[in-house]
């Protein structure tokens, strides 16, 4: 038998599953997705399972079982069906790629998220301002890692650098091949029964990090290119492995981009630090911090108390911000229209029959 508060199984779960323990369904959590396949986790072991029908049918992608969701499954002798899915803690997201609005969840049910940046051509520290700003607005901590120390002369000065913008967050440096700093991060960020979730772009290392973790090959290692020193893309799914320490992390493949979907300008504001102290002191308790007059936070741009950089992703996210929540508006006003039309046809349809 599996222990389930070994995969991080706990009250807030178990209170959600009682219904279904009543109706004779069983838990699982979901530790990794191909095509319609589910892999689980249970009390039994490990089992697959499809989607019902229903739930198939029935919810929007983003409430459709991710990898971390705890699910309540029928199990059969080769194959389970997932009936529905456990209240989440939390979800990491982010506007899906392209010109569209709509949320993909990445993973769900996570206690800390790390944010990895190669330091060689990727680090770059305004993009990983816009990892910091949506993983806090998910409500997960995170954790910064600056993976590849030993391809730079003074990596403690990316440090600095990171650490400059303003959150309260840990920044590691590390080197995933030299396994300089894997000691250091486990023994103090990867906890056991704890859910974490390494996230970034393509060939930063995480698959790397996650093999010197487990000890073995989980993911096989994509080549170096000893002109630029980055790895080649070789994680294409997500996969929830459990570590010798008891500690659970999510592998994920390399993301181009990480949409913010932010919920209110207020909200915003809480995310960047450094404007959210400097905006206590302009003269208009509502302002956006572009154009109006007596603005303190414009007013530290101009005399370099606070970096335009800084300035000008957190104008690039608010902008981001706005687009998602006028076109989440639409789409919502779009879905009630439509319900109301198929509402109506159900009605006329039941009104002609004889």
């Amino acid at each position: 038998m599996t222990s389930l508060t070994s995969y991080g199984w706990n009250t807030h779960f178990e209170q959600h599953f009682l219904t279904y323990q009543a109706q004779g369904l069983e838990p699982g959590r979901i530790t990794a997705i191909e095509g319609f396949r589910h892999k689980l986790i249970t009390a039994n072991g490990t089992a697959d399972a499809m989607l019902s029908g229903a739930l198939m049918n029935g919810a929007d992608n983003w409430d459709l079982p991710k990898v971390g969701d705890w699910v309540a499954l029928k199990a059969y002798d080769n194959e389970g069906i997932i009936v529905s899915v456990l209240p989440r803690i939390n979800e990491l997201s982010r506007k899906m790629p392209g010109r569209t609005t709509e949320k993909q969840v990445i993973a769900t049910n996570i206690d800390t998220a790390f944010i990895v940046q190669g330091l060689d051509r990727d680090f770059n520290p305004m993009r990983l301002q816009r990892y910091i700003v949506q993983i806090m607005q998910c409500d997960i901590q995170p954790v910064v890692l600056l993976n590849k120390q030993d391809l730079v002369a003074d990596p403690e000065s990316y440090r600095r650098e990171v650490i400059a913008l303003g959150y309260e967050c840990p920044v590691l440096l590390l080197s995933a091949t030299g396994h300089e700093g894997l000691q250091e991060w486990a023994a103090e960020h990867l906890l056991t029964g704890k859910t974490y979730v390494l996230i970034g772009s393509s060939g930063v290392g995480k698959s790397t990090l996650v093999n010197a973790l487990l000890g073995y090959r989980l993911q096989e290692e994509g080549a170096v290119s000893d002109f630029n020193h980055k790895g080649k893309h070789t994680t294409v799914s997500r996969n929830l492995v459990r570590l010798p320490s008891g500690a659970m992390l999510i592998d994920s493949p390399g993301m181009r981009e990480f949409g913010v979907t932010l919920g209110s300008d207020d909200q915003g504001m809480n995310y960047h630090p450094l404007l959210a102290a400097l905006s206590a002191a302009c003269r208009f308790h509502d302002c956006t911090h572009r154009h109006e007059p007596g603005c303190a936070v414009a007013a530290a741009v101009r005399d370099g108390e606070l970096p335009r950089e800084v300035y000008e992703s957190y104008l690039k996210i608010s902008r981001e911000q706005a687009h998602y929540q006028t076109d989440s508006v639409e789409r919502k006003r779009v879905e009630r229209q439509f319900g109301k039309i198929a509402k109506q046809v159900v009605q006329h349809r039941k009104q002609r029959k004889y």
